[in-house]
């Protein structure tokens, strides 16, 4: 394994593991600071928005043009990206959903414990997909990667929350809280050894456009799907947009520089 890859798998990992910041977060108390939270989640919308769009899409294109020509090459990067739209889309309707009934999960203990549970399980599944983005990212652009795997981490974190808090809460037990938000988090780094035994070791130019085309379209989705309502459950919308424009302008300016 060189050091490209140790690099990638490394952000991909630690990106994974912040859902135990949020599961600590989880057991501590109520002293969340949710404007705040709902700033991050918006930032970390913005960030991804921008590299779907700005980067990763013409990225893409660049490549698929190079194996296919210009019509055509840009033909495929718009039917992967909208591919990758389409395939996380089936995997969240695949998922089973839990619903938060705060107040009468609070009276039943087990349904309370049924949330924790049914969250870590929902959360490693969207958690897979997320570590290939990250690992892809990282291999063909190592600042890209890191700013995709900041931007992961930061929504994770609430993710984290939404499986410790339950379980704590229902079972007492800090260290079953803990250790579901924390092993939901690792199936990113299981998304990184599917994309690097999987992909790299195929990757020619046309397969690479058409990968991070598609990844940019999963981007997109998490972007609009989870970080965006989640960030409008926490906080204003005034507080959303500083938060998401504020995501654009950072990675912009980090494009500038590196």
């Amino acid at each position: 394994m060189d050091g490209n890859v140790l690099f990638a798998f490394s952000i991909t990992l630690l990106a994974g593991l912040a859902t135990g910041i949020g599961g600590i977060i989880g057991i501590l108390g109520k002293k969340t600071n949710f404007k705040f939270l709902s700033l991050s989640l918006a930032f970390s919308a913005g960030v991804m928005l921008f590299i779907s769009f700005v980067e990763m899409f013409d990225k893409a294109k660049e490549s698929l043009e190079d194996a296919y020509g210009y019509d055509y090459g840009f033909l495929w990067t718009a039917a992967a990206f909208f591919g990758g739209v389409a395939l996380i889309t089936l995997i969240d309707k695949l998922i089973p959903h839990h619903e938060d009934k705060e107040h009468s999960d609070n009276k039943e203990t087990k349904s309370l414990k049924r949330t924790g549970i049914m969250s870590a399980a929902a959360i490693a599944i969207h958690n897979f997909p997320e570590g290939l983005v990250t690992f892809m990212a990282a291999m063909y652009d190592p600042a890209l990667g890191i700013a995709i795997a900041v931007a992961i981490a930061i929504h994770n974190i609430p993710e984290g929350i939404a499986i410790s808090a339950p379980i704590y809460y229902a079972t007492g037990s800090k260290k079953k809280a803990l250790a579901l938000s924390i092993g939901s988090g690792l199936t990113e780094p299981l998304g990184a050894l599917a994309a690097y035994f999987l992909l790299s070791q195929v990757l020619g130019e046309a397969l690479f456009g058409i990968t991070f085309a598609a990844v940019g379209g999963m981007m997109v989705f998490i972007s609009l799907h989870q970080l965006l309502p989640a960030a409008n459950k926490y906080g204003d919308h005034h507080t959303i947009m500083k938060g998401l424009f504020a995501g654009m302008i950072v990675m912009a300016l980090s494009l500038v520089w590196v």
